[in-house]
């Protein structure tokens, strides 16, 4: 799929600085811009380094001020914000922008016609830009030439710079061009191109540079950029010239970057190919999230900010890996993983070196194995990876729980999980405000519960295949669902708890089972959806579906609270702690939607009418949402209440792995609905 803005749209710079797009590179590195190529928060830069010896990524290359000399005259196409004012005004003259296999830039200067095209190359730090010029009308054009001005931030990705002295200054000729080494920590800016070129050192600073988003955030904004030196480089029509920023000479040389260009679009429109359909489109997105890290391979949890986190990981491999013909992939990230557990369990922070993981959840090694049985599902020919490699670890994780190793959980007398402390959070609900949780979910969490007892049946299912008979729980399961039930069903209301607590955590009113927090929250679908449900009561399950439908489904995902609980948060919006007071407070959330289809799936008798209403609901999430955040991508987030504005991370590794899951569910379980719906969103279909 292939999305295009006409002049009118990228012109209207309140709504295109909202519009993002995003290359990455699988090693953690990424280019990205809003869609006039205004930097608009901290973390954009045209190149965007990993350096694990340096603590992660970098903003090398932040943006280009690049402008047209003709006859005399500097036209300038780059754009970027200063206090009260942009400068310069390159957004006038853009005519169209199309985001696909690469974003592309056509900008208008009278009988003029000039574009820009980045490429960032697969497996290296290393960006590439395209510039042509033609004549729009067939006149014929006078002498050209391109002024390149780089402007450098080299920082951490988290942070921002001030002009300083500590910076080095000094340039030194390169192959075609020059190369940098503002600080020793970093690795070096190579610049090179295979046009003819004069480069001028002018090292000089470009001062308060602001970021429109991250002042909204409530977060510094406002930063100053090192110019080392101008370029200008000579330009015949209709004659493509190459540019390169990267940490390394460019291979085989300047001269070669028209062919490493052909080669990588060569691989990008292969690629493009297969995402003509929406299915094929998010296949492609979900690539941009499994990375390697210091030779680690990994998942990165969503772009720009987070890092590879082991619960986030697990909820999206599936979908990024096992339902987008990434098996491999998959197969490898979950050994990583394995790799990685400590005394049965997976950590909930992947340290990029291979150390320093955290243990912090007690849900991360369950959705390991929930993992593991969307391989099988998906991947069946995997089996034998799954008895040699994966079945140790399952053991090993159930033993953990079992006998107490799992940091803040114990089980109880009834077989169920007890979880933390009010001051704790370990669970996916985990946002903090002064320290103390917003949602705090000390107790028997609903969902962990639920989690906990898929990962018993599923192990039992596999000690009998496997013929263990000393790993069997069969018989401590029927007991597990009767106290579930006896704990998490509302009287005469037909939803779940979300979490119980024993009388004696609380000074609450307690009935005869212990403490509800009767919050309606999506996590009771995880008793539903799960492959192993807790819940086998099949009217309350319909009940719970319907339930979360009227109160919790909108057309981007699903709220994490009701709309009618007093402490419902209708946006998401202000400071951070204002925006970690609402996070799971009402915000919506996409990749619940991958649970939320699960159990639809499961209660209705008619798969392809709920498929067909279920498609009609969120069909904006695919049809409008693609385009007007992270382009091609979901996001983290959206508002609560209508009209559901997006935020956070706006390309979203669980986000995007969820949502093309729930479409393979329904592509199998409701061909008929999924076809018509596939048909209509990659036609255009809004």
């Amino acid at each position: 799929m292939k999305f295009r803005f006409d002049r009118a749209a990228a012109q209207n710079i309140r709504k295109s600085l909202r519009k993002e797009w995003l290359l990455c590179n699988g090693l953690g590195g990424y280019a990205s811009s809003s869609l006039v190529c205004c930097n608009t928060r901290g973390y954009h830069g045209l190149l965007v380094a990993n350096a694990p010896e340096a603590n992660g990524r970098h903003v090398l290359l932040s943006t280009l001020e690049e402008s047209l000399e003709v006859e005399g005259r500097e036209l300038f196409f780059s754009c970027r914000k200063h206090p009260g004012r942009y400068w310069p005004h390159g957004h006038e003259y853009i005519q169209e922008v199309e985001i696909g296999a690469w974003p592309r830039f056509t900008y208008r200067f009278g009988d003029i016609e000039l574009r820009r095209e980045f490429q960032l190359l697969s497996g290296a730090d290393f960006l590439l830009a395209r510039y042509t010029v033609k004549s729009a009308t067939g006149a014929s054009l006078p002498r050209l030439s391109l002024t390149i001005k780089p402007l450098l931030a080299f920082r951490h990705f988290h942070k921002l710079t001030r002009a300083n002295m500590d910076l080095q200054v000094k340039t030194y000729p390169a192959p075609q061009g020059f190369s940098i080494r503002p600080y020793n920590s970093l690795p070096p800016l190579f610049m090179q191109t295979d046009a003819p070129f004069r480069f001028f050192p002018a090292p000089d600073w470009y001062y308060n540079i602001e970021y429109l988003i991250e002042e909204e955030r409530g977060l510094g904004h406002c930063e100053d950029l090192f110019r080392p030196g101008i370029f200008t480089l000579e330009l015949e029509p209709d004659k493509p010239v190459h540019l390169c920023a990267s940490t390394t000479e460019a291979p085989g040389g300047a001269s070669m970057l028209a062919e490493l260009w052909e080669s990588q679009a060569a691989r990008a429109e292969r690629a493009e190919l297969k995402a003509q359909r929406l299915d094929g489109h998010l296949a492609r997105e979900a690539g941009r999230f499994p990375a390697r890290l210091a030779g680690h391979p990994t998942v990165i949890a969503g772009y720009h900010w987070f890092e590879s986190w082991g619960r986030d990981t697990l909820i999206a491999l599936p979908g990024l890996t096992f339902c987008a013909q990434r098996v491999r992939t998959g197969v490898d990230i979950l050994r990583h993983a394995a790799d990685a557990a400590r005394n049965g369990l997976i950590p909930n922070i992947l340290g990029e070196n291979g150390n320093d993981h955290a243990y912090n959840s007690v849900d991360a090694s369950l959705w390991y194995i929930w993992a593991v049985q969307q391989m099988l599902l998906y991947a069946p020919d995997t089996e034998p990876l799954a008895r040699d490699i994966f079945w140790p670890v399952i053991r090993n994780i159930i033993n953990a729980y079992n006998e107490g190793h799992v940091p803040g959980l114990r089980i109880d007398e009834t077989g169920l999980p007890l979880v933390g402390t009010p001051d704790t959070q370990l669970t996916w609900m985990d946002a903090a405000v002064n320290g103390k949780p917003v949602t705090p979910r000390n107790g028997c969490p609903v969902e962990i519960a639920a989690l906990w007892h898929n990962a018993l049946a599923f192990s039992d299912r596999l000690a009998e295949r496997w013929n263990e008979p000393a790993f069997r729980h069969a018989d401590r399961l029927p007991a597990l669902r009767a106290a579930f039930l006896a704990r998490f069903a509302v009287p005469g209301q037909g939803f779940l708890a979300d979490v119980w607590r024993p009388v004696s955590e609380t000074d609450h009113d307690a009935n005869a089972a212990g403490v509800q927090d009767r919050r309606i929250r999506p996590n009771q679908l995880f008793a539903v959806s799960l492959p192993y449900p807790i819940l086998d009561d099949a009217e309350l399950q319909r009940l719970v579906v319907d339930r979360a439908r009227l109160e919790l489904l909108t057309p981007f995902g699903l709220r994490t609270l009701s709309p009618s609980d007093p402490d419902y948060h209708p946006t998401y919006a202000g400071t951070p702690a204002e925006r970690d007071a609402a996070y799971h407070q009402g915000t919506v959330w996409p990749w619940l939607l991958g649970a939320y289809t699960d159990a639809l799936m499961r209660v209705s008798w008619d798969t392809e009418n709920a498929a067909r209403e279920l498609l009609s609901v969120i069909r904006p999430l695919f049809a409008r949402h693609l385009e007007e955040a992270g382009i091609g991508s979901i996001s983290e987030i959206f508002s609560a209440d209508p009209p559901h504005l997006p935020d956070g991370c706006i390309a979203q590794a669980w986000s995007c792995g969820e949502c093309l899951r729930l479409l393979r569910v329904l592509k199998n379980r409701a061909p008929i609905a999924y076809a018509a719906f596939e048909t209509d969103i990659s036609k255009g279909g809004k």
